[in-house]
């Protein structure tokens, strides 16, 4: 998908892939994959891609002592991405909640991402994403990504990282 949105990866790139099925086992509908360019303690800049109607579950990235939570852009690149933060709940939503799973996305105000257009979203905002129905690229730039911090609302996930090797 990255090359549908132009975007250029090296082999030893496509190597440095990520898989986060967060332990759900159920990667084409709650998942995404991930290329990091680089993240610091000043700054984060990622590519994600999603398969058509995968979804990024709902999570936040909240402040850690003396680490201010993750603010971070989201620039859709390719295809069409549906954003739920917190905030007024849309009368209908376009995304389908995976099956099983209700329970667990509870913030409901929609921003509907395409090719161009861009959001940022808060420090320590409930927030989860969805792509199109022909998938979706999103450019994500940040504040430093401490992804083992990050709290979801399913107690099921687990953010486990796993090379796009295996």
């Amino acid at each position: 998908m990255f090359v549908k949105a132009g975007i250029v990866l090296t082999p030893i790139d496509q190597k440095q892939i990520e898989i986060a099925e967060f332990g759900l086992g159920n990667l084409e509908l709650e998942g995404l994959e991930l290329f990091t360019y680089i993240n610091n303690e000043r700054y984060c800049a990622k590519e994600l891609a999603l398969f058509p109607g995968q979804t990024c579950p709902e999570h936040k990235h909240p402040t850690v002592g003396a680490h201010m939570g993750k603010m971070e852009t989201f620039r859709c690149r390719w295809g069409k991405v549906y954003l739920y933060v917190e905030g007024e709940r849309a009368s209908t939503i376009q995304a389908k909640v995976p099956a099983g799973s209700e329970p667990y996305y509870t913030v409901y105000c929609e921003i509907v991402l395409h090719p161009g257009e861009q959001y940022t979203i808060a420090p320590n905002t409930l927030h989860w994403f969805q792509a199109g129905e022909d998938g979706a690229v999103v450019s994500e730039f940040s504040s430093t990504s401490r992804d083992d911090l990050d709290i979801f609302t399913d107690p099921r996930i687990r953010r486990i990282p796993e090379s796009g090797e295996n």
